[in-house]
Order: structure tokens, then sequence, then C-alpha cells
């Protein structure tokens, strides 16, 4: 695994509940226990989804016991916590579906290879130059599983990540406008994705992008698809403030890939206005939108949402799995 997974799987473990939870546990893991020699290696897509779940749950868990502290030490701070799932908090039930989707407006629709255009004659007039660290903004469904599940619950986060001279970094965490964790993490001993410095050329970050999503040796000698792209690219623009060079190239590999479609304009959960292109993952019945701004390129938001019904997990078509936003 890398760091992230290993970071995050520690803390899993500290709140497994149920059986369910370590059902989800194992089939997070891509190799079975009696593989071998060689038991240690990266998630596959199945087990990445998986344990997304299980994260998804626990951290679900951690934010009602969360909210609970804070009713009791102030009751406006339980309004804080719910303010984008709950506008309502007196009629509200304990948990809540999350937030709408976005729809594109058909008008003035600019296909990616154009955008790519723009993006590299931006990049060409100079424009900024490629940062470490970033700052997102982000909406994550907390599901439960099986028959009795409730409706998900929205988890809202703004996460800021600064990096040091020395390859060490602070995590600044808050929800809602309020703080709630700083932590310092050493210096990393990775120099793979997404912790190398990405490239500006279309083919370079391909074959960036397809080892951030599948890690590990050998390499995959097929390049990533659109939709593993798009499954890639918030590891990399959640530790990278991309450049005018690399989001041209992003742009210009997005086109080239195909398989997204111009949807037309959009006003972001930040009111920024953006170019919207959306993937759909039929097998899945996941559909994927990006919001690209429509002048240079740079990545403003990526959305997830689900095309049909999960009853298992108590979600219904339209419910946005996942929205990130990213700032400078």
């Amino acid at each position: 695994m890398y760091e992230r997974d290993e970071r995050e799987l520690r803390a899993v473990t500290d709140h497994l509940d149920d059986r369910g939870d370590l059902d989800l546990l194992r089939a997070a893991n891509p190799v079975s226990a009696t593989t071998g020699p060689w038991r240690d290696r990266p998630l596959d897509h199945v087990a990445e989804r998986g344990l997304n779940q299980l994260l998804h749950r626990t951290r679900a868990r951690r934010a009602r016991r969360r909210v609970v502290l804070w009713a009791e030490a102030a009751a406006v701070a339980l309004a804080a916590v719910f303010a984008l799932t709950m506008p309502d908090l007196a009629a509200a039930p304990a948990t809540a579906a999350a937030p709408g989707a976005l729809h594109p407006r058909d008008d003035a629709a600019v296909t990616l290879d154009r955008l790519a255009d723009r993006a590299e004659s931006a990049a060409r007039d100079g424009g900024p130059r490629l940062r470490a660290g970033a700052h997102v903004q982000t909406w994550s469904l907390a599901m439960d599983e099986g028959p009795d599940a409730d409706r998900p619950v929205t988890l809202p986060e703004e996460r800021e990540v600064r990096w040091r001279p020395d390859g060490s970094r602070t995590e600044r965490v808050e929800a809602d406008g309020k703080f709630l964790s700083e932590r310092v993490f050493p210096p990393s001993r990775s120099d793979a994705p997404p912790r190398a410095r990405p490239p500006h050329t279309a083919a370079a970050l391909r074959a960036y992008l397809t080892e951030v999503h599948d890690p590990g040796f050998p390499r995959r000698t097929t390049p990533a698809g659109t939709q593993e792209l798009l499954d890639a690219l918030p590891s990399l623009l959640d530790t990278w403030t991309l450049g005018a060079r690399e989001s041209a190239a992003l742009a210009r590999l997005l086109a080239d890939s195909g398989g997204l479609r111009p949807a037309g304009t959009v006003t972001d959960r930040l009111g920024r206005s953006g170019q919207a292109y959306v993937h759909e993952s039929r097998d899945e019945h996941l559909r994927y939108m990006l919001i690209l701004d429509p002048d240079t390129g740079e990545a403003l938001g990526l959305e997830v949402l689900f095309t049909k019904d999960q009853p298992r997990f108590a979600v219904e078509a339209g419910d946005v799995m996942s929205y990130s936003a990213w700032r400078r």
C-alpha cells in the first residue's frame, strides 16, 4: 500500500465495529491468504473501492462522535457541523442525503480539444508554476450497508497541505469553518507518484497517472483509460497545485483519451464558472463530471454521482458519492 492507505488503514482498524467491517477489510486485500510468496502488493481497483467504503463508514462514526461532543460544549457547533447536509436542523432526521448534483448549462460548450489549445496558449504566455502542496474542499458520502442501512451522510472537509524544504509537510483540516486538526508528517522516502514531481507533457503525465492508479512492481504495460485517469486525478491534485504547463498537459491528455463529452458551462460549489466534461461508467453506474477552467485548463472540481439506486447502501440515483474542489 502507499502511505495514505497505510495511515488510514491503521485508523480504520481502531474503529472496526462488526463482522461487516471485517468483511470489507478482508475484501480490501488484493491477494488471498493462500497466495504466495509475494503477498504484499498494491491495491487493485476493487480493493481500493472496498477500502474507501470502510474509510467512509469509520469516518461517519467518528463524525457522529464529534457531533455529540460539540453538542455538549455548545449547541451552535452542532448546527455548524451539519450546515451543508442539514439546512433545517429542527426538522431534519439524524442522517441526511448528499447535497444535490451540479447541472451544467448547455450553452457555450467547448470541446476538450479546443480547451486544450487554449490552455497550451496560456502556458506559453507564462502563468503560475507548479507548487508542492494543495488546498481542497471535499464532500464525501459515508454509507452504511445492509437491509436496514440509513440514508448516507455527507462529510464535508477542507484540507490544506503545505510542504517544507526538508520534505516534511503539515495538513490542516477544517469542517464547515471549524478547526479539526493540524498534523505534521515527517519527510517521506517515496519518490513514486504522486510524491514525484508531475511532468508537463501529455504522454509523460499519462504514464504518471497510470502509476498513481496502479502503483507497485511490475508496472502495467497498458496506459490508464479515461475512468482510471479520473480515479487517479484526486491523488495528484491533493498533493500538488498544478502550474500552467501541467494544467495544459492534463487538458491535452484528457482530450486525447476520449470518453469525456462536453456538457456546457457550470458554476461549481465555490461559485466559480467552468466547463463541465462528463464520463459515464455504465458498469459501475457512476457519472464523473470534471470541471475545468475554460481558459487555462486548470482542474477546478470533480463530481462522482450514482446513476442507479443502490439499495444495499441506501443510495438513490442522483446521490453525489464524492465531490472535490481544488483551490489555489
